[in-house]
């Protein structure tokens, strides 16, 4: 049976917008977690980490950031089977209710002066209940927004993934640098820093009903209207798919490590190694959250026009020859130089944004697309960006040379252009691939038997 027959269906502006604000929702709730927990390392390492020096601390912060991300394939695993198998709606609920129930048990952690070592053990475990949903967020959230978008505006349309979570950062930007401006640092360590954490619980509210009012997408039920939705879709991957999975780790290494170290660790870098106060950097994150929001729509759009590779090798030359320079004239320390090198890393990091998900879900076929995705960007974050902030900070410490998170970038920028290197241009598409017509088993074992026996 040809996929051509199964051509997707016209959706309404209407239908569109609630599809594009269902998928972007849980990456807007998702991120401002996390971003929250980044900006308030600080904070945080006070009131979990006490007894240890200042330096030791913000170090054990990073190091439970980064166990959130080695449980991240753990959930791509999960929640990508159910989604390939069970459908892309009913992973995007489950993985907001995930995701706000770690966060809840976060902002209601007691201090390690009230609870002593069960306050850090305590944190680890919400830390990893958050990081099996981000396991499945991406991977649903991709595949359900390229699978609505018509063919030719499907970069746009996956670009609001990216705008969902650079929001994210935004808000939480605001906050902390609203907290930083109206109270005092004895305040937010006594408790108002729990405030941001509790209010993604009516966020995450106001997101699982979205998402429990979308129906499933055209692609996935052309699927069960085929009778082809696979049923082992993670070994399907790495019997089908190999080359794909690979290219998609190398495209999530460019974006995630850039993304780490632009909206995540340059906070802490501008605080601790040039000099800025708190709520300078912060100030200089919104500066770079707002520069992102404005340019990935357009990158999305641009990569719609003349394809997905141009905009990111674009992206890929100018990390590689700007990263030094604009880490250089950021060491000034003056706030003119904190502008320009942020805006800058900023706009780069924003073509990636705004490319790499339409991208990378035009390699997959149907059957195996969340699974996919899901895998290979949770490898990606959680064995190269998740250890960023904390290798970078370590680097730093042991070699006493600021420009190391400038020389991680120029590496990230060339893993990018080897992989781009390696991979067809996907723009336009189809999203159902000849391979999602064939059976949604393969009896291998039986086939071999029979061949066995008519050898006999």
């Amino acid at each position: 049976m040809s996929t051509s027959a199964f051509p997707s269906p016209e959706i309404s502006q209407k239908g569109l917008r609630r599809n594009v604000f269902a998928g972007a929702i849980g990456v807007l709730v998702h991120w401002f977690d996390w971003a929250i927990y980044a900006y308030l390392a600080t904070t945080i390492s006070h009131v979990f980490f006490p007894q240890q020096s200042d330096s030791a601390a913000l170090l054990s912060v990073f190091a439970v950031f980064a166990v959130a991300f080695f449980v991240r394939p753990l959930g791509s695993l999960i929640f990508g089977h159910l989604g390939d198998t069970l459908g892309r709606k009913k992973t995007l609920s489950l993985v907001i209710i995930m995701m706000a129930a770690g966060t809840l048990m976060l902002g209601l952690i007691p201090s390690y002066e009230t609870i002593g070592i069960w306050a850090p053990v305590l944190l680890v475990i919400a830390r990893i209940i958050q990081g099996i949903a981000a396991g499945g967020e991406f991977g649903s959230a991709a595949a359900f927004l390229a699978e609505y978008s018509p063919p030719k505006k499907r970069g746009f349309g996956c670009s609001w993934i990216e705008f969902g979570s650079v929001l994210g950062f935004l808000l939480a930007s605001v906050v902390v640098a609203g907290m930083h401006a109206t109270v005092s640092t004895e305040s937010i360590e006594a408790g108002v820093w729990r405030i941001p954490f509790l209010l993604t619980v009516p966020l995450a509210a106001v997101g699982l009903y979205i998402r429990l009012k979308i129906e499933d997408t055209p692609e996935y039920k052309a699927l069960q209207e085929m009778e082809t939705v696979s049923s082992a879709p993670i070994a399907e991957v790495f019997r089908n798919n190999k080359t794909q999975f690979f290219q998609t780790i190398g495209i999530e290494i460019f974006m995630n490590c850039t993304f780490y170290v632009v909206l995540v660790y340059l906070i802490t870098y501008q605080e601790s190694m040039v000099g800025m106060s708190a709520g300078q950097a912060a100030t200089l994150s919104t500066v770079a959250s707002l520069t992102a929001i404005a340019i990935i729509p357009g990158a999305g759009i641009l990569s719609d026009r003349i394809g997905r590779k141009p905009v990111l090798i674009t992206a890929g030359i100018l990390l590689v020859s700007l990263a030094w320079p604009l880490f250089t004239y950021m060491n000034v320390g003056t706030p003119i130089a904190g502008f320009i090198s942020t805006f800058g890393l900023a706009a780069i990091l924003s073509l990636i944004l705004g490319t790499h998900a339409s991208t990378v879900a035009e390699l997959f076929p149907t059957r195996t697309r969340q699974s996919g995705l899901s895998m290979a960007y949770s490898i990606a974050g959680a064995f190269f960006a998740g250890t960023l902030p904390y290798l970078n900070t370590w680097l730093i410490g042991a070699t006493d040379n600021h420009m190391i998170p400038a020389y991680t970038l120029m590496v990230v920028g060339a893993v990018g252009l080897v992989t781009l290197s390696t991979m067809p241009e996907t723009r336009g598409r189809n999203l159902l691939h000849d391979s999602d017509t064939a059976p949604a088993t393969t009896p291998i074992r039986t086939e071999v038997v029979i061949r066995q026996t008519e050898g006999v």
